[in-house]
């Protein structure tokens, strides 16, 4: 493995640290990093960047946050720069989200160089996908299944001349049964490619994978060990089942001056919970995987501006999205992988600022607390709470609740519904893959499917 600066020493010393010029990038895309502000290569990048710009095929192990977007970004477009062609590279990521993500940081790193890219993912209109790609862009930026489709079912459209492939957060790629989709798209690319393979952890998944579509690589690794930011204050809130709708509305209460990302183990409660908080006057959007493509980037856009102060979302906004500021992340439910939860408290307390993360806690869930606590190395906090002031709001939450079981029934009478037999939500591709419905705050998707807690 390249050796690299320690922790301690890229945390003590910054001079030691080589700068993007010293790293072998080309003028425009030192302007392009210039201007994107980014003033210090990442340790991800420090590692990478130079075997991937000698051509070597790189496996990234890094957490997200960590940079690794412009690891693979930046090699890619230089390789562009000198061998102008049509369809260049592809990169396949498991979220729709993190995909129009993907592709925005390649334009603006690509910006000098009038970079083109195409995203292809499920819950858009197929057509205007098609005519995307008749024009030929550079890169191309699909979620699996999407692709798959294209690959099949789009009249021209082939890989066989790709010089590039990425596979991003390939353990979630995994982890979403997408394996046997990817099998069919290796197939259908060039043997002779360079190929980038980034994930979180290694499984055994992953390696077998990587032995697949990796030729001779370079790893390079920066997070070796899952754990959370000294920045992030951890916080639990031990309560009986019934009573968790209610601590959660006092917790929205007594945080209002803050962004909140509230997460939840199913698409139903992400519902259910929006519509409870709305009632109550707070200014919360749903987030999940049974909206339409455009009304999940409508409630991230809403989050991110600060029109919305409050974000319920299931798994889907765990990984891999930047949504700059957070203030605090509640796990309205613990989710049964502790990594999972790392993910989602990762969502706040970002590039060395602060931020608080509350877990409630039932009776069912103090075994997942303390496997999360020995993962971690750290012991959560008890969360002070003001006992009358929950009590005052018992009633107004359970009419609230009575209310938001009403819409859900009446929606799902007109053929919406939320929360089928998944148990959580991963936004598979698969789902939704036609819609392309206009932003409402709880547009309801036409499929009748039944909640399930």
């Amino acid at each position: 493995m390249p050796s690299g600066p320690s922790p301690e020493e890229a945390s003590t010393s910054t001079v030691s640290r080589p700068t993007f010029k010293a790293l072998g990038l080309i003028d425009p895309l030192l302007e392009a990093v210039e201007q994107l502000n980014y003033k210090q290569p990442t340790d991800i990048q420090v590692e990478a960047l130079p075997h991937a710009l000698e051509g070597r095929d790189i496996i990234g192990v890094a957490s997200t946050g960590s940079g690794k977007t412009a690891a693979f970004a930046l090699p890619i477009l230089q390789k562009l720069w000198e061998e102008p062609k049509g369809l260049f590279a592809c990169v396949i990521a498991p979220t729709r989200e993190l995909a129009y993500q993907i592709s925005q940081q390649f334009e603006a790193l690509g910006s000098a160089i009038g970079v083109r890219c195409a995203v292809l993912v499920g819950g858009m209109d197929r057509i205007s996908q098609s005519i995307a790609l008749g024009k030929r862009p550079h890169i191309i930026v699909a979620t699996p299944g999407r692709l798959e489709d294209h690959l099949e079912n789009t009249k021209g459209f082939s890989l066989r001349g790709l010089k590039f492939l990425v596979l991003d957060e390939a353990d979630r790629l995994l982890d979403m049964d997408f394996g046997p989709i990817i099998d069919k798209i290796l197939k259908a690319i060039p043997k002779e490619r360079t190929t980038y393979l980034f994930s979180a952890t290694m499984t055994t998944k992953v390696a077998k994978l990587q032995r697949a579509s990796l030729s001779n690589p370079v790893r390079v690794e920066v997070s070796t060990k899952y754990s959370t930011v000294s920045t992030l204050l951890q916080y639990y809130l031990f309560i009986p089942l019934s009573h968790k709708d209610v601590h959660l509305v006092n917790l929205a209460n007594s945080l209002a001056q803050n962004s909140i990302i509230i997460f939840t183990r199913t698409v139903h409660d992400a519902q259910r919970l929006s519509i409870i908080l709305r009632t109550l006057g707070f200014p919360a959007v749903p987030l999940h995987g049974q909206l339409s493509q455009s009304q999940r980037l409508g409630a991230l856009q809403k989050f991110t501006s600060g029109n919305r102060k409050v974000l319920v979302a299931t798994d889907v906004a765990s990984r891999g999205l930047d949504i700059p500021s957070v203030d605090v992340v509640i796990n309205f439910d613990i989710p049964t992988h502790s990594k999972d939860y790392i993910h989602r408290v990762g969502r706040t307390a970002r590039a060395g600022r602060s931020g608080k993360s509350i877990t409630l806690v039932t009776q069912y869930d103090v075994e997942l607390v303390q496997r999360i606590e020995a993962v971690t190395g750290k012991k959560m906090e008890l969360w002070a709470t003001d006992k009358e002031e929950v009590a005052l709001l018992r009633e107004r939450v359970e009419e609230a609740g009575r209310l938001a079981a009403n819409e859900m029934r009446d929606e799902a009478s007109k053929g919406g519904g939320y929360g089928r037999k998944r148990r959580r939500d991963d936004g598979d591709d698969k789902d939704n893959r036609d819609r392309d419905d206009d932003v409402v705050e709880a547009g309801m998707p036409k499929k009748k499917k039944k909640g399930k807690r």
